[in-house]
C-alpha cells in the first residue's frame, strides 16, 4: 500500500486553510463559497491584479444584513450628502489592511456602474463613495453598496453614534506592546549580560545565559521588529529596495552571528545590541508616529476657519464663527455663501451649487421643509435654515481638498527627498559590504561592529523627517494667525513665488467707514428705497451690504428671481417691479457719464429699466494696507487689478512697484486672462481677492488667497483664507514660509553631516551597533525638535500680540 500524506490546501483569496478541496475553479482552492465568489466578481471585472499586489491579501465574506439602510431616515444620518441622484458616505472598514485592499477599494467602480468614485483613507481605514443611488437608472441603493462591500470581504462598520469619526483615533497598542516587550526583553539580556561586560569568566553560567539571552532574543526580533520584515517583504515583492532593508538586514545579521557564537561556545554573542537596536528604533518610531498624531488632530479639528456665518436671534442678524454654531440655531445664507452644516430650509428659494461636493457645477432647487447638506453654495436670493447638526470643521477641510480643486504642482523638496532616499539606501549596502570584506581580511573582530554599524547610522529616513514636520506645525501656527491654507505644500509654493497681485474692492478697501449716499435726478422714495435695501441684502458683495445699511428696517421686501452677475452687479423683481443695481452698462444706463464724475466706488441704480442715479460708496482702505503693499514691493513685483473705475489710480500709484501695474474696469475674465499673461513671462503669482469676481483668477494663480471679513464666501479654487483684518501680516506670512523652506535645508545639512561623522567612526570598528542604535533616534529626534521648535520660535517672534 502507497503512504499518502495530506497537505493544508491554502484558499487562494484569503490564506486561510481549506477543509477540503471540493470548492475551487481550476487550479484555484478556496476555503468557502463567499471566497470564491469575490474570485468570480474580481475575474469578471478584470481586477485579478488585486492578488498580484499582495498574495492572499483578500478578507473571508461575512455574512450581514443590512435591511436598516433602506430606512430612509437611518440612512440620511449616515450620509454625508445626497441628491435627487447623487449620494456619498463614508465607511469604516476595520479589515483593511494592506496595498491590495487600496487597489480594490478604489477601483469599486468596476463592480458596479453605479459607483460613480471611492476614496481610500489608509491610516484611518475609511474609504469615501460617490454613488448613484437611482436604481432605476442603473444605480446601487446605500443597502447594495453596503452588501457589495461585505461581499468581497470589506464589511462597513456602521452605527448610528457617527463610529466614522470615533474610529478616526489612533491606535497604538500593538507599537506600545512591541515596545514593551523590546524593553523588557533588552534590559533581562544586558542583565545576564553583566558577567561579560565586567570580564568575568564562569563556564558555569555563560553558557546558561548565553542560551536564555537567545531566548529572550527571538520574539524581540520577529515580533517587536516584525514591521520590518513586513515592510521589506511588500517592498522586495515590487522589485524595491527601502529603507528599511538594511536596518532589517543589520538586526539579522547580529542575531544569527550570535546565535552562531552561543551554539558554538565562541562567545555571549550581540543580543544585547540587538534587542537594544530594536528598542530605540521603536522610541523613533513611536515618538515619529504621536508627532504626526498631533498635528493631524490639530488639523482635523482645532484648526481655525477665519469664517463667519449670519446667525438669527429674534429676528436679529448677528456674525458668528462657524465653529460656534450649534444644533437648532437659526442662520441666513446669502447669494454664494457655503452652507456650513446640515440644515432644514424654512424661507426662501434655495438654488444650491455642490460641486464643492461633487465637483460636478450643476444647480439644484430646494422647497420649503427640504434638508440641505453642508457644503452646497447656495446661488440666489437670501435664504433662512434651521442647523440640524452641529458644524463639522474636519468636513469643511475635506471638501476643500476635493481632488476636483487640486492644482498639479510638485513639491521640489520631496522631489528631492525621494530621489536621495532611492540611491542611498543602495550607496549604503555596498559601503557596509566593502567595509565588512575590508576588516574580514584585517581584522575580523571588527567586521560585525563595522558592517552593523554602517546600516544603523546611516538611515536615510531623516530626510523624511523634516518637510512634514516643519510645515506640518507651520500649518497649525498660521491657522491660529487666522490664515488657513488647504495643506503643507502651499507653504513651499508660497515661499517660491515673486509675484503678488491684489483685488481691489473687498481685498485691500473695507465696507466699514462712511455710509454711501446717492445721487441722481430725485431723491429715492421709500418704497424705491426699500426695493433696492431688500435686492442688497441678498447679496454678500462689500457694496451691496454697505447699501444695505442705509435703511434702519429689519424686515425686507421678497425679492423674486434674484440674480448676481460677478463684476456687473445685481438684479430681482417685486410684484413686477426690475430693480437692477451694479456698474452703468449692467443697467443699461445712458446717463452714467454724467454722473460719473468723483473718486468713489459707484452702484448705478435701475427700476424698470429707468435710470435712477448711482450710490457712492467712498473708498476706505484697510488699516495699514499702504505700508503693506510698499512692503511687498521691496522682494516681489506688486499689480492691482480691479473692476472699478481708475478714479483711485492717481492715489494708488506710490504703491505699487510701477505705474504700469495698475488696471481697472476689469472683468472677471480679463483677470484671470492677466494672470496668464504673467505665468507666460515665467512669474509665480500669488493672487489675493475676495473670492466673489476672481475665482478663475484665484485657480489659475500658483497661490489663490480669498480674503474674507465675516462671510462663508471663500471659494473652493483658492489655496489659502485670510481674515481681512490680518492681511496686514501677509508680509510676516511670506517670511514665515521662506524661512520654513531655509529651517528644512538646515536640517538636511544638519542630518548630512551627521552621517558624515557617524560613518567615520562606523567604518573603523570603534561604533558600537547599540550606541548606533541609540544615535539613530536621537537623529531623527534632533531633527524634529530643529523642525517643530524652530517653526514655533520664529512663529512667535513674527507673530507677536499687538
Amino acid at each position: 500500500m502507497i503512504a499518502t500524506t495530506d497537505i493544508a490546501q491554502l484558499c487562494f483569496h484569503c490564506g486561510n486553510e481549506c477543509p477540503d478541496d471540493h470548492i475551487h475553479i481550476e487550479e484555484k482552492f478556496f476555503c468557502c463559497d463567499g471566497c470564491k465568489t469575490v474570485y468570480e466578481i474580481l475575474d469578471q471585472n478584470n481586477l485579478c491584479n488585486y492578488y498580484e499586489i499582495e498574495k492572499k491579501a483578500g478578507n473571508t465574506p461575512q455574512i450581514s444584513r443590512f435591511d436598516f439602510l433602506d430606512n430612509p431616515e437611518i440612512a440620511k444620518t449616515l450620509l454625508d450628502f445626497q441628491n435627487e441622484s447623487i449620494s456619498k458616505v463614508t465607511f469604516y472598514i476595520p479589515t483593511i489592511h494592506c496595498s491590495s485592499c487600496l487597489y480594490l477599494l478604489e477601483n469599486l467602480f468596476r463592480l458596479h456602474e453605479g459607483i460613480e468614485r471611492s476614496q481610500v483613507d489608509f491610516l484611518k481605514k475609511q474609504v469615501a463613495v460617490t454613488f448613484n443611488h437611482n436604481v432605476a437608472q442603473h444605480g446601487i441603493s446605500f443597502r447594495q453598496l453596503a452588501e457589495l462591500l461585505s461581499s468581497v470581504g470589506y464589511e462597513p462598520l456602521m452605527s448610528l453614534n457617527d463610529v466614522v469619526k470615533e474610529k478616526q483615533k489612533p491606535n497604538d497598542r500593538k507599537l506600545l506592546t512591541q515596545l514593551g516587550l523590546a524593553g523588557f526583553c533588552a534590559g533581562n539580556i544586558m542583565l545576564f549580560s553583566f558577567p561579560e561586560y565586567l570580564g568575568l569568566q564562569d563556564d558555569t553560567y555563560k553558557l546558561l545565559f548565553g542560551y536564555l539571552n537567545i531566548v529572550l532574543a527571538i520574539p524581540v526580533v520577529f515580533y517587536s521588529a516584525s514591521s520590518y520584515f513586513e515592510s521589506v517583504y511588500k517592498s522586495l515583492r515590487k522589485g524595491i529596495v527601502n529603507i528599511d532593508f538594511p536596518i532589517l538586514l543589520s538586526i539579522l545579521v547580529a542575531f544569527f552571528r550570535g546565535t552562531y557564537e552561543v551554539v558554538f561556545n565562541h562567545g555571549a554573542g550581540y543580543f544585547d545590541s540587538v534587542t537594544g537596536l530594536i528598542f530605540f528604533l521603536l522610541i523613533g518610531k513611536w515618538f515619529q508616529q504621536k508627532t504626526y498624531h498631533f498635528l493631524s488632530f490639530e488639523r482635523d479639528y482645532k484648526s481655525y476657519f477665519p469664517l463667519a456665518v449670519t446667525r438669527l436671534v429674534m429676528g436679529v442678524q448677528e456674525s458668528v464663527s462657524v465653529s460656534a454654531l450649534k444644533k437648532g440655531d437659526k442662520i441666513l445664507i446669502r447669494n454664494g455663501e457655503l452652507i456650513p452644516a446640515d440644515s432644514l430650509l424654512y424661507k426662501g428659494e434655495a438654488r444650491i451649487d455642490y460641486s464643492f461636493v461633487t465637483g460636478e457645477a450643476a444647480l439644484e432647487n430646494k422647497e420649503l421643509g427640504d434638508f440641505l447638506f453642508a457644503g452646497g453654495r447656495q446661488v440666489g436670493g437670501t435664504i433662512e435654515m434651521e442647523v440640524l447638526k452641529d458644524v463639522s470643521q474636519s468636513y469643511l477641510t475635506q471638501l476643500w481638498n476635493n481632488d476636483t480643486f487640486q492644482k498639479e504642482q510638485q513639491s521640489r523638496i520631496k522631489v528631492f527627498s525621494n530621489l536621495v532616499g532611492k540611491y542611498f539606501t543602495f550607496g549604503v549596502l555596498t559601503l557596509a559590504f566593502s567595509v565588512a570584506t575590508y576588516w574580514y581580511f584585517q581584522d575580523s573582530s571588527k567586521m560585525l561592529n563595522a558592517f552593523s554599524a554602517i546600516l544603523i547610522i546611516a538611515c536615510p529616513c531623516t530626510l523624511s523627517l523634516s518637510y512634514p514636520f516643519a510645515l506640518g506645525n507651520g500649518l497649525r501656527i498660521l491657522g491660529k494667525q487666522h490664515f488657513y491654507l488647504k495643506n503643507v505644500d502651499v507653504i513651499e509654493t508660497m515661499a517660491n513665488c515673486d509675484t503678488i497681485v491684489f483685488d481691489k474692492t473687498g481685498t485691500i478697501t473695507t465696507s466699514e467707514g462712511a455710509k454711501p449716499h446717492f445721487q441722481g435726478k430725485r431723491p429715492l422714495s421709500v418704497f424705491e428705497e426699500m426695493l433696492v435695501v431688500s435686492l442688497a441684502h441678498n447679496s454678500s458683495h462689500p457694496i451691496s451690504q454697505k447699501i444695505k445699511e442705509i435703511s434702519h428696517e429689519k424686515q425686507f421686501l421678497a425679492i423674486e428671481g434674484f440674480k448676481e452677475t460677478p463684476g456687473k452687479g445685481i438684479e430681482g423683481k417685486y410684484h413686477g417691479h426690475l430693480v437692477k443695481l451694479g456698474s452703468g452698462n449692467f443697467v443699461n444706463s445712458s446717463l452714467e457719464k454724467e454722473f460719473n464724475s468723483f473718486s468713489a466706488s459707484v452702484a448705478h441704480l435701475s427700476i424698470d429699466d429707468e435710470y435712477l442715479g448711482y450710490f457712492a460708496l467712498p473708498n476706505h482702505y484697510r488699516a495699514d494696507i499702504e505700508k503693506t503693499i510698499k512692503n511687498l514691493g521691496e522682494n516681489y513685483e506688486t499689480y492691482l487689478l480691479s473692476g472699478d473705475n481708475q478714479h483711485e489710480k492717481t492715489h494708488l500709484e506710490s504703491w505699487f512697484t510701477s505705474k504700469e501695474h495698475l488696471r481697472f474696469e476689469c472683468s472677471p475674465h480679463e483677470k484671470l486672462s492677466f494672470i496668464l499673461k504673467l505665468q507666460a513671462q515665467g512669474k509665480k503669482v500669488i493672487m489675493i481677492g475676495d473670492g466673489l469676481n476672481d475665482a478663475g483668477a484665484l485657480k489659475q494663480a500658483e497661490i489663490g488667497i480669498a480674503v474674507t471679513d465675516d462671510t462663508l464666501n471663500f471659494t473652493p479654487m483658492s489655496d489659502g483664507i485670510l481674515s481681512a483684518e490680518h492681511l496686514k501680516d501677509f508680509p510676516a506670512f511670506l517670511k514665515y514660509s521662506r524661512f520654513a523652506l531655509k529651517l528644512i535645508r538646515f536640517s538636511y545639512i544638519f542630518s548630512l553631516m551627521y552621517n558624515c561623522v557617524g560613518l567615520t567612526f562606523a567604518v573603523q570598528g570603534t561604533l558600537s551597533p547599540i550606541v548606533a542604535a541609540i544615535l539613530m533616534p536621537l537623529n531623527s529626534i534632533t531633527l524634529v525638535g530643529i523642525a517643530s521648535i524652530g517653526m514655533v520660535f520664529k512663529g512667535k517672534s513674527l507673530f507677536k500680540e499687538k
